[in-house]
């Protein structure tokens, strides 16, 4: 007892004075999944040997489940040791968690080897008991940095396995127990001996530099990995925050601390597998931590790094665009070549902040802006930006916790023909009025609902809409509904929207689906079916905006189109003899390709006899009509003079 108490005093002031804690989790990580491993092996083996004596369930069923819950747990760990080091809080949190579970594991394997004991004959029963032997050693000596789930296992293991073997009434059932209880008592009193050695060890740091044992190196190594990144052997997170509060504390001069994000590294990581994509990070952390001696270079975690650099703002920026051509050179990999990019968010002290975290939101901020708009560039924080991201987040802000039943609505725009000026078609426009922000534009709308991962959400509630008001046109007029680049790459989100065609009573011939060229270009294959599928039920597929992207022959050419719709930039071009070319040419390449063709952006009168003489047989602009509620459309329908 008094050897005990000693242990438990020395593992307190341990605690108080050291990160010991986080040296525990830092060694249980490479020895927790080996047991693992061993207990997986040695549970198939046992119940190999009772495969035609035991019930399938226990021979099956329960040892399936115990091992998939080992390999579960050790890939846990695995994963675990790829991480930045924990606090102090999360590694004491782990260690009581990795108590809890060594009891359940024990108690969970104990009772299934015991369940097995009542079958088979003398070899049976010896391997039960040599199963039981192993599982207590093996925990032991993996748990050897946590001697209270050591002790914990062996006690319910040994205790129950007393109990049960006397109970049995076995003479050599009994024997083998007390001599694996000894055993066990044996090895215990070593592994307490070995902590308090440890232990010690930890309460004496300042004799650390006088001491050659291999215990001491350990140590060092322990705190060292606390501070690094074991994968790129970059400074962590930890050291990033400890060294920019120590730059603060000491400042004499201008500094900038910058975020990096790599942009591409995720379909690196998806099409090749993790090894690679560690593979390059390894290559990336060598370019940053060659790119100079007067910055600090920390990874943050996932493909985020962190740079202190000395001088100001605008210097850091210069220094940068460089770090930015430098990470996209080529990367070799096995088996393929990869290129990334990365983009920068910077904020410089004192300028931008004055403190830590504030420096830390602001290059956030600006790392925010960079991904979004200057992607694959710098971007230093300004009074400017922060009220531009600011905006852009209190719109999200407002979309998150936005009731859409109520808040959105679908304003619609007719589409006429030039011969007979009647309305042939509505377009569906988006339209968002929140409480506490305002009107705001649909491509916000859109823009934000994909960032907040609610895009199929906000475009099914549209379409429902949509149809709604559909539904109370005259059968001849189609409804134009617009569809996005995440939409077209979601296959769900495509299903959904034919769930709810088919609900409606608005027919399926009626629907033109309009999608961009931008929104082609991410994943041809997978929108192309997605067409085809609306296609398939009668629906007609229109290229919104055409003339504005990159790739406009070969959509024409590679998609299942019905409708042609001009840019409205087009349509101030009738207004000179080139532009009417240009617009004619246009339109003789619709009709070669059997494409109906729209003109958008009609605004004059003149415009529209100009659509019409250069063939257009379809128009649509705010001369004809505004975006309106369905309300208005029908007025506007009732005001036209019937068609002969």
């Amino acid at each position: 007892m008094r050897a005990l108490f000693s242990l438990k005093e020395l593992y307190r002031d341990a605690v108080r004075t050291s990160d010991f804690e986080i040296a525990q989790v830092t060694n249980l990580q490479r020895q927790i999944a080996p047991l693992y491993a061993l207990l997986s092996v040695s549970a198939a083996s046992l119940a190999y040997t009772h495969r035609d004596l035991a019930p399938t369930s226990l021979t099956i069923a329960v040892p399936a489940v115990l091992i998939a819950a080992c390999m579960i747990r050790s890939v846990r760990w695995l994963f675990a040791a790829r991480e930045p080091a924990p606090s102090r809080i999360e590694a004491r949190a782990k260690l009581r968690r990795t108590i809890f579970l060594a009891a359940f594991i024990a108690v969970a394997f104990l009772a299934w080897a015991l369940a097995l004991d009542q079958y088979g004959g003398p070899d049976q029963h010896g391997h039960v008991s040599m199963f039981i032997a192993m599982t207590v050693v093996a925990c032991i000596f993996c748990l050897g940095y946590l001697p209270m789930a050591a002790m914990l296992v062996c006690g319910i293991v040994i205790g129950a396995f007393l109990i049960y073997s006397f109970a049995r009434g076995s003479e050599v059932g009994m024997v083998v127990a007390v001599n694996i209880a000894l055993v066990t008592l044996v090895i215990l009193k070593v592994l307490r001996d070995s902590f308090a050695a440890f232990l010690r060890l930890e309460l004496s740091q300042r004799d650390l530099a006088h001491k050659q044992s291999e215990a001491e190196v350990l140590i060092e190594t322990n705190v060292a990995l606390a501070r690094t990144d074991p994968l790129t052997g970059l400074p962590n997170r930890r050291f990033f925050h400890d060294e920019l509060e120590r730059r603060l504390a000491t400042a004499q001069s201008s500094f900038a601390v910058a975020l990096v994000d790599l942009d591409g590294f995720k379909p690196v990581n998806d099409t090749y597998g993790h090894a690679q994509g560690d593979s390059l990070l390894k290559v990336i952390s060598e370019r940053l931590r060659d790119f100079g001696s007067d910055c600090t270079v920390a990874r943050l975690g996932g493909d985020e790094f962190g740079i202190l650099f000395n001088g100001d703002a605008g210097q850091a920026a210069k220094a940068g665009q460089r770090l930015c051509e430098i990470i996209k050179r080529p990367v070799p990999l096995t088996g393929a070549t990869v290129v990334v990019g990365c983009s920068i968010g910077i904020a410089g002290y004192p300028q931008a902040a004055h403190n830590a975290q504030d420096l830390l939101d602001r290059a956030d901020f600006a790392l925010y802006h960079a991904k979004d708009h200057r992607r694959g560039g710098c971007v230093v924080f300004s009074s400017k930006l922060d009220g531009m991201i600011r905006s852009e987040r209190a719109v999200e802000s407002a979309f998150q916790i936005a009731d859409l039943d109520r808040e959105l609505a679908v304003a619609f725009q007719p589409v006429f023909s030039t011969r007979t000026h009647q309305v042939v078609a509505v377009e569906a426009l988006a339209r968002w009025t929140s409480p506490s922000i305002g009107v705001v534009s649909p491509e916000r709308l859109i823009a934000t609902s994909e960032r907040a991962g609610m895009a199929r959400r906000t475009t099914l509630k549209l379409f429902e809409k949509a149809l709604a008001g559909a539904a109370r046109l005259p059968a001849e007029i189609r409804l134009n509904f617009n569809l996005s680049a995440v939409d077209l790459a979601d296959e769900t989100t495509i299903a959904m929207i034919l769930d709810e065609l088919t609900l409606s009573p608005v027919d399926a011939t009626r629907l033109v689906f309009e999608i961009t060229e931008n929104s082609l270009i991410s994943d041809m294959t997978t929108t192309r079916r997605s067409l085809a599928r609306l296609r398939a039920v009668g629906a007609k597929v229109a290229l919104d905006d055409f003339g504005t992207g990159f790739s406009s022959l070969s959509s024409l050419h590679e998609l299942p189109l019905d409708i042609l719709k001009v840019d409205r930039s087009f349509a101030a071009q009738l207004a000179d003899a080139t532009g009417r070319r240009l617009v004619s040419a246009i339109r003789g390449l619709a009709e070669t390709l059997s494409l109906r063709c729209v003109l958008e952006g009609i605004e004059t009168e003149q415009q529209l006899v100009d659509a019409t003489a250069a063939g257009f047989d379809y128009a649509q602009g705010y001369l004809l009509a505004r975006p309106g509620s369905i309300e208005d459309v029908l007025e506007t329908l009732r005001q036209l003079p019937k068609a002969a």
